[in-house]
């Protein structure tokens, strides 16, 4: 009994019936929609009805080609789509054509040395050794989008390593930077599936100067911190300037609607060196107060 190979599996594969299910004997039974194999009927796949099958596949696909891609953890960077790389800087400001789309590129044009911060950041995290069990560290993963999105991918580019790019279906076409590894470049229909996979991997994670969907994703982090929904990890706004100017945090506060406490869920930054050696420094720490802990328990 030993010697025989028992086969794995008795059933076709779906693709297999899936091939055969194209090759059928045209009938007003075969031809019509009904007889179609569900998972190749997209008439049925995009009713609303099948949304909660849609939230299944949505999340489960990244996280499976994740997984066999041997990803362990990841660096979220979110920032702007709008701030030009330094290169570039000047010739939004030459484009401009009233005193208040030149006020507004000089502004854009201030920022853009964050680009160039957000690509030295991500270079130093993506030549994190892997773990013990040969997993991928702090592999880069932005919106996949342009500007700090871009800089984030090119950084991993920059040295030679894969990097994560979660794409969105918009009304206008935003498609991936040139910089996302092909195969972690990853679409989806839904905003909220896609912040879930932002976070679920994400063992870092830096905020750049941004609009509504910088405030979207980084305030749904710092929600499920506050609340005990998820454990806390570095954080770092880049430019305290920036921050202070668009949002008053003492002031919330002062107001009595957040805790002095939950101030501390993030840090400030400037340059992705300072960035780098707090995530490392966080991390160092944590280690050292489980190994304490399990010491103690002992």
């Amino acid at each position: 009994m030993s010697n025989r190979e028992i086969p794995k599996r008795v059933f076709p594969p779906a693709k297999d019936d899936a091939a055969s299910a194209r090759h059928v004997t045209p009938a007003p039974q075969t031809t019509d929609p009904a007889y179609r194999l569900a998972f190749q009927d997209m008439d049925f796949l995009l009713r609303d009805d099948l949304r909660p099958v849609r939230f299944q596949l949505e999340l489960m696909k990244p996280q499976l080609l994740l997984n066999e891609a041997n990803i362990g953890s990841t660096f979220v960077m979110y920032g702007s789509a709008r701030i030009p790389e330094p290169a570039k800087a000047d010739m939004l400001v030459d484009a401009a054509v009233t005193d208040t789309q030149r006020r507004i590129a000089e502004r854009l044009k201030a920022k853009a040395h964050y680009y160039d911060e957000a690509r030295k950041l991500a270079a130093l995290a993506s030549q994190s050794p892997l773990d013990a069990e040969g997993r991928r560290q702090f592999v880069v993963c932005s919106g996949g989008g342009p500007s700090i999105m871009e800089a984030a991918n090119r950084g991993a580019a920059d040295v030679g390593a894969d990097s994560i790019g979660l794409n969105i279906v918009l009304p206008h076409e935003q498609a991936p930077n040139e910089y996302v590894t092909p195969s972690l470049s990853f679409q989806f229909h839904y905003f909220a599936l896609r912040k879930m996979h932002f976070l679920l991997h994400a063992r870092a994670v830096a905020v750049f100067p941004g609009g509504f969907g910088t405030f979207d994703e980084t305030f749904e982090l710092l929600t499920l911190i506050q609340t005990g929904k998820m454990k806390p990890l570095p954080i770092l706004f880049f430019g305290r300037e920036f921050w202070d100017r668009v949002i008053d945090f003492e002031a919330l506060v002062e107001e009595g609607v957040v805790s002095p406490n939950d101030l501390k869920l993030f840090r400030f930054v400037e340059t992705a060196d300072e960035a780098w050696n707090h995530v490392n420094a966080y991390w160092a720490k944590r280690e050292l107060e489980q190994r304490e802990q399990q010491q103690a328990a002992e």
